[in-house]
């Protein structure tokens, strides 16, 4: 089911169905490379199947040019307490390096505002690595500012799992 079209026909966005979790794990798999962090990677098809397709933790979005498959938005609702409402969450936007500064990017991020405002969220939000200045020069060109004042935190793996059993 497409989702968007662009006024030439070429540029579409559909969303996913479970036979697409290979392509899906491709997608990320390039982003990976991309931003440095393939080791990190330890998604399986079993793992993206179970989480988006039967646990519906996140949704993606494909971007598709002439039918061909050339980048993937994984998002989903986070909330704030502040604004006592869910927002829009962007975990992950990939195009083709092939497919670069031709304004998809652009009509990806138009299109999940839009969403946005259809669910009523008043924010959407994402992360950019420190060092992509291409992405974020980017994101500033769109409005974006970014959060300075915020820290990101994690724990993950053993910090996780050392707290959550701590006694």
């Amino acid at each position: 089911m497409y989702l968007y079209t662009s006024e030439d026909k070429h540029f579409k966005l559909r969303s996913t169905t479970i036979d697409d979790v290979e392509l899906i794990l491709s997608f990320i798999r390039k982003l990976a490379i991309y931003e440095k962090l393939e080791p990190m990677m330890t998604a399986t098809p079993m793992s993206i199947r179970r989480s988006l397709f039967e646990l519906k933790q996140a949704e993606v979005i494909l971007a598709e040019v002439d039918q061909k498959p050339i980048g993937f938005a994984l998002f989903f609702h986070n909330y704030s307490t502040f604004l006592g409402k869910a927002n829009l969450f962007l975990e992950d936007l990939y195009i083709d390096e092939a497919y670069r500064h031709k304004g998809y990017g652009k009509q990806i991020f138009a299109y999940l505002a839009r969403l946005a405002l259809e669910r009523s969220c008043e924010r959407f939000d994402w992360m950019c690595l420190n060092w992509n200045e291409p992405s974020i020069r980017f994101y500033q060109s769109l409005g974006a500012k970014p959060m300075d004042d915020w820290l990101t935190f994690r724990l993950d793996a053993d910090a996780l799992k050392a707290l959550a059993y701590k006694k």
